[in-house]
């Protein structure tokens, strides 16, 4: 059996599956000050009655180390960094606790000038007696060689409880990103291990001594214990867990936008040939641009218990949520009253709804009924607005990384899944409102859980390879060796795949599971004079995201 776990910025979903499907689900409020209580509530409630020994997997995924991001409230994190000529590292700055060293390498890994030993020690000095407890080391071209980001790591020693160096967190170049990379891995890192400790102790309280798996921002899994090394890579794991649910659901051949209707937000993103679209840089969230693998999604802050005002004249969904709706004891008006009202939801306090509704009716001088059928139209609206302009938005980018490299794809979704509570809800009204085809995934309210559960180990390597310098390189994976001159593209390919697939392995991939591709590959001449010289091979490999094949039944 598995058990699936997504936090929710209502409820926490937890379900159990076996072989046949769907075995149990249920949900607990989320109490978003302490997300502790609402992930140990739902596995001690989910595990009551089951038998250990049955239970062979737990995949969580968690808006925890999302939330403190965004809410800034990361723990205080130091960061050294090696940038050697070109912009000033100032202007990445990251906070109080940065301090620039001199010392650089060059594009194609060639040291330029050491780091100033006295400067790192100067800077470590003033971060121990800051506090600081976690800390990043970031050199511009430590992809192509990471001796100066070992170097510091190693003279800092071990006066910090954590110290992330960039080239094992992404072996792709982009100094900005990497900087803030490395620092939000330092930053959550505490966060995160504490999390970690109280999964584990709450599960060896209930005798589940089972793997556990988290869900990254790609939609994919990578274990707990791999997780403490790269914390950052489990932000934005709430809309992953819905392209998961809509690839569980087999979503089919074609384009399809799915959606994902909560209490407090409505995520979205877009599959194209049954495989989810990739930011092409990587995840950004808040002010932070990453290189975090992540699924291209959007969300925003319209759901089924978002507040309702009127704002010129018109019903105003958002962005604030100040509880469930009047229907359910909550102190606003919402999409969700003005579904009771409507009577399209049974449950509920009618009466309740119904004066909520009425003040709104009041201020848009529309009967109540009327007015709720505009609240909940303005709420259909405002989703399918955003996910125009999601669609807008990729169509402006020249490529596009899905499951395989694709150049000029023009992204026009034909019909929609929907997902979420009030997905059986809101489905009939998003179609008449888009004329697109709109259908309701199995078991919506808990489709994010489902499809947490049955994600798939994902991960990417980049090997880089200089055939002047006689070097294949991928420092993320701490590999490095000698070639000759005549090392071929083909090659790059194969060694690029065996280190992806260990590295997959060792993330808790199961073998059978595995869909290894290329998804780039660039070869560049270096050419002295009127002679070729050697050549710069570059080539990115990932594990494809999707879902459990054997366990992709009825659910």
């Amino acid at each position: 059996m598995i058990i699936g776990l997504d936090v929710g910025g209502t409820h926490t979903d937890v379900v159990l599956l076996n072989q046949d499907g769907l075995v149990e689900a249920l949900k607990v409020p989320t109490d978003t000050d302490d997300l502790f209580h609402s992930v140990l509530q739902a596995l001690e409630k989910i595990t009551a009655h089951v038998d250990a020994a049955g239970v062979s997997r737990l995949v969580l995924s968690t808006t925890l180390t999302t939330n403190a991001i965004v809410q800034d409230t990361i723990a205080p994190a130091g960061m050294i960094v090696s940038s050697g000529p070109g912009l000033d590292p100032d202007f990445f700055r990251t906070g109080q606790h940065y301090y620039p060293v001199p010392g650089s390498i060059d594009h194609r890994g060639r040291e330029r000038k050491p780091v100033e030993a006295a400067a790192v020690e100067a800077a470590a000095r003033r971060m121990t007696a800051d506090g600081i407890r976690q800390v990043g080391v970031v050199g511009k071209f430590s992809v192509r060689n990471p001796g100066h980001e070992i170097a510091i790591r190693r003279q800092l020693g071990d006066r910090f409880e954590r110290i992330f160096a960039g080239h094992r967190l992404s072996g792709r170049l982009n100094f900005p990103r990497r900087i803030a990379t490395t620092f939000l891995n330092a930053a959550v890192y505490p966060l995160h291990r504490d999390f970690f400790q109280a999964v584990r102790k709450s599960l060896e309280k209930r005798g589940l001594a089972v793997p556990i798996d988290i869900l990254k921002a790609d939609g994919g899994t990578m274990n707990f214990n791999a997780s403490i090394d790269s914390p950052c890579e489990t932000i934005l794991s709430g809309p992953a867990a819905s392209v998961a649910g809509a690839l569980a659901a087999d979503p089919g051949p074609d384009q399809c936008l799915v959606l994902d209707v909560g209490g407090t937000t409505t995520d979205m993103a877009v599959l194209v040939e049954a495989a989810p679209l990739l930011s092409p840089a990587g995840g950004r969230i808040g002010p932070h641009k990453t290189l975090v693998r992540a699924l291209y999604t959007r969300s925003i802050a319209v759901g089924g218990d978002s507040e309702v005002r009127v704002a010129e004249g018109r019903p105003a969904i958002g962005p604030r949520r100040r509880g469930s709706a009047m229907a359910f004891g909550g102190p606003a008006p919402t999409p969700t009253d003005a579904l009771v009202v409507l009577g399209h939801m049974q449950a509920g306090d009618r009466q309740r709804a119904r004066e909520g509704i009425a003040e709104v009716a009041a201020r848009l001088n529309l009967p109540v009924d009327q007015a709720a059928e505009r609240i909940f139209d303005r709420a259909c609206s405002a989703i399918l607005a955003a996910a125009d302009e999601m669609v807008a938005a990729i169509n402006c980018r020249p490529v596009h990384t899905i499951h395989a490299f694709k150049e000029g794809l023009q992204v026009n979704p034909g019909r929609m899944l929907v997902m979420g509570g009030p997905a059986s809800l809101f489905a009939p009204r998003l179609q008449a409102l888009s004329g697109r085809p709109c259908r309701v995934v199995p078991r919506p309210e808990v489709a994010n859980a489902i499809g947490a559960a049955l994600a798939r180990t994902t991960c990417e390597v980049t090997l880089v390879v200089d055939t002047e310098q006689g070097l294949a390189t991928a420092p993320e994976e701490n590999f490095s060796r000698r070639v000759t001159g005549a090392y071929s593209l083909e090659e790059a390919r194969r060694d690029a795949l065996e280190l992806l697939e260990k590295k997959a392995l060792k993330r808790g991939a199961r073998p059978e599971d595995l869909e290894l591709e290329v998804v780039e590959e660039e070869v560049f001449n270096m050419v002295r004079g009127f002679s070729t010289t050697g050549r710069n091979i570059r080539v990115r490999v990932q594990v494809k995201p999707g879902v459990i094949g054997s366990l992709k039944g009825d659910l």
